[in-house]
């Protein structure tokens, strides 16, 4: 499979989760990729979070249950690691949809709620640091 080039910034649809244009930050220094909401608790049905964006958007205080999800330990960029919950679900990038593991986490300091990391991109994408809404601007207006 012949590797797209990504930039460093872009928007992305997350099919499964009914979340569309969610700006999205490329980080090649992180191994998960992640994805903001807060209000994180396990119930018996299952994992209770909210999402939030400081962008008027069509997923502010989306409340959400994932009854299939991990528990994941992931290091920080300041090197302390956290315990955190991951789910599984699809991306829409590059007018194509991908599988991708996201850990749930508290972005609100971010200025992206959606951090792509290693995992995902390897064997998929280059890194382009200079570009940034490739798939955006050509292919998220076709639809």
């Amino acid at each position: 499979m012949k590797k797209k080039i990504i930039g460093r910034l872009d928007k992305a649809n997350f099919p499964d989760l009914n979340l569309k244009d969610i700006s999205i930050k490329v980080d090649t220094g992180a191994y998960t990729s992640s994805i903001h909401c807060e209000n994180m608790e396990e119930k018996e049905d299952g994992l209770h979070c909210i999402f939030l964006d400081e962008e008027p958007s069509k997923y502010n205080h989306k409340p959400f249950i994932f009854s299939n999800y991990n528990k994941i330990r992931v290091k920080s960029s300041n090197g302390i690691a956290q315990k955190r919950y991951e789910i599984k679900s699809n991306i829409e990038i590059f007018g194509k949809v991908y599988k991708i593991s996201l850990s749930l986490s508290n972005r609100k300091e971010m200025k992206h709620p959606v951090l792509l990391g290693r995992k995902f991109l390897n064997k998929k994408f280059i890194v382009d640091p200079e570009l940034k809404n490739i798939s955006y601007n050509n292919f998220q207006h076709e639809h």
